[in-house]
Order: structure tokens, then C-alpha cells, then sequence
């Protein structure tokens, strides 16, 4: 029996595919960790990711585009890349040493709360009264999760660690925002060469401060998945559904990856979540949700799917690893 599916019907199921192979990342990741160092892993993945995208960018209208660069673009995707990928993603995967998959999925969500404040500030961008009832929802939403906050001594340095990213991220975003805001340079050259920037940075560091272990097939499968299949193949696949599903439509399914993440750290880590923790899990997943969506206007939304059928590829941020 053939099923007909619309176009819109598979841009959510690709969508949905998208989001479960990010997902995946958090248990393949806290698997890698127990033998490759946190660092190296992390260049590891995003080098060899920023290998797969380099071909898509050398060619000619991009190529022209990169020689045009001036030494303050170049400047800006330096800073973009460090914040990004060397310390956004550094601080990730080490953080996932030290803590549970959960609990870094939920911190990493501050990341929204803290874009849209930022945007105040830096962008202009007022809160709605919805966003502010949103944010509010996040932080009970984390209260109720980490309550009574008593942190073991073991996940200090990793929430120290995490903060330090979700700021980095957050940074990274607005800057991210603000370039793409200005149409000067195309999404695709802002992405490879703020990735492969990133990516020695972290390989350069992971190397020198915790070395290169003698890695195994398995290590390495893990690694070319993540690379190619988890960051080049998916974040081309969620663009192409950007082409059909409206903005709220891809926040709402990018929203599904806390559960996602939840539900595989319990299966395969033995991650558990109380009555407790799973209500302020969803009430947390909840407020972003909100954030996200109440500051976005039908115009906004039409131009960004009038942009992203321009485009063959765009930066996501990936904050699930």
C-alpha cells in the first residue's frame, strides 16, 4: 500500500527526523566522553563536519563572496566562530562529563530567555507582555526542577561550565542575528568559516591540554556520525524544511527535543526524571516555547520563508548539541 503524503506532512516528518538525530547527539556524545577527552571530541566533530561543508562553499559564488571578505569581516567571523563552536560547544560537551544529559538540555534553554533580553539592548527588540509571562514560566519551570537546590559537589564545575557556554551561545546568537540581519554576507559562508575557525580552536586546545587518545572504530563512527550525519546532513535537511513549514511550525517541533532528549537519556543512560523534575521539565519547555513565539509577527515570518527559499543553506543553532 502507497502512502501519499503532502508536502507539508513531509516537511514534518523530516522535521521531526531532524530534531530525534540531534537528540541522539546528547547519548552519543555522553557515550564518546567516557573515552575521548571532552575538547578533542568536540573538534573532532565539528573539523570533520566543517570538512563536509567546505566543498559547498568554494564553489564560485561563494568563493567571489570570501575573496570580498574585508579584515573586519574576517575579524567578526573569528569572534563568531571562537564564541560558537570553541567555547558554546567546548563548554557542551565538557559539561556533559561532569552532568546529566537532562539537566544540561534544560540549562541550555536559557539561552532563549537570554537572547530575547539581550535583544532589548542590542537589536532593539521589545519584549512582548507574552515573552515576559514566557520568561517567567522558564525560571519556575527551573526552580521546580532543581528544587531543593542542593548541587553535589560533583556538577559544580559542570553548571559553571554550562553557564559559561549559555552565554557564549547566547552572545553568539545576537552576533549571529545581526550580521544575517544585514544580508552582506551569505549564511552559508558565515557558517563554514565560523565552524572551521571553531573547530581548530577547540581541536587545537582539546590536543594540547588533554591530548588524543588512541581512538578505536567505534570512537571514530561516532565521531563521522555526529559530523556528517548529525550537523552536515541534518542542519541541510531542517533548511529545506524551513521552505515549507512556517516559523512557529519549526519551533514548535525544535521545542519536542527537550523530551526527546529525556526520554533517550532514560533509555539508554539510565537518566531518570521524578514526578518533580518532569513537571518543571514541561513547564520549563513550556515558557520558551511562549518566548519564542509570541515575538514573532506575520511579517517576520514571511520574511524569513521568502529568505530561506533563496537559500541553500542557513546556520540553525543546534543548541542540542
Amino acid at each position: 500500500m502507497t502512502i501519499n503524503l503532502s508536502s507539508h506532512w513531509k516537511a514534518v516528518l523530516q522535521a521531526l527526523l531532524v530534531t530525534f538525530l540531534w537528540s541522539t547527539s546528547w547519548v552519543l556524545i555522553k557515550i564518546g566522553l567516557e573515552d575521548i577527552p571532552s575538547l578533542t571530541f568536540a573538534g573532532l566533530r565539528y573539523m570533520l563536519a566543517f570538512l563536509c561543508l567546505l566543498p559547498l562553499v568554494l564553489r564560485k559564488p561563494y568563493r567571489s563572496q570570501i575573496k570580498k571578505l574585508s579584515r573586519r569581516d574576517w575579524a567578526f567571523l573569528l569572534l563568531l566562530g571562537a564564541l560558537l563552536y570553541g567555547v558554546t560547544q567546548g563548554s557542551q560537551f565538557a559539561g556533559l562529563f561532569y552532568l546529566p544529559a537532562i539537566t544540561v538540555s534544560l540549562m541550555l534553554n536559557f539561552t532563549s530567555i537570554l537572547v530575547a533580553l539581550m535583544g532589548i539592548v542590542f537589536l532593539t527588540e521589545r519584549l512582548t507582555v507574552l515573552q515576559w509571562m514566557g520568561t517567567a514560566l522558564f525560571i519556575l519551570g527551573i526552580l521546580i526542577y532543581f528544587y531543593p537546590i542542593i548541587i553535589p559537589q560533583s556538577q559544580v564545575l559542570g553548571l559553571l561550565i554550562v553557564t559559561v557556554g549559555v552565554v557564549a551561545n547566547a552572545i553568539s546568537s545576537i552576533m549571529g542575528r545581526g550580521i544575517n540581519r544585514s544580508g552582506q554576507i551569505h549564511p552559508l559562508v558565515i557558517t563554514c568559516i565560523s565552524m572551521g575557525i571553531g573547530a581548530v580552536l577547540l581541536l587545537a586546545a582539546g590536543i594540547s591540554i588533554q591530548g588524543l587518545p588512541p581512538l578505536r572504530l567505534q570512537h571514530w563512527i561516532i565521531i563521522a556520525w555526529l559530523a556528517v550525519i548529525n550537523t552536515a546532513f541534518a542542519f541541510t535537511l531542517w533548511n529545506h524544511t524551513l521552505r515549507t513549514l512556517s516559523a512557529v511550525e519549526s519551533s514548535l517541533i525544535n521545542n519536542t527535543m527537550t523530551v526527546q532528549i529525556a526520554i533517550l537519556a532514560w533509555i539508554f543512560l539510565g537518566e531518570n526524571l521524578n514526578l518533580q523534575q518532569l513537571i518543571g521539565m514541561i513547564l520549563a519547555v513550556i515558557g520558551i516555547f511562549i518566548v519564542q513565539m509570541s515575538g514573532i509577527s506575520l511579517s517576520s515570518i514571511l520574511a524569513a520563508f521568502n529568505r530561506q527559499k533563496a537559500l541553500p543553506y542557513d546556520h540553525q543553532d543546534e543548541s542540542p548539541a
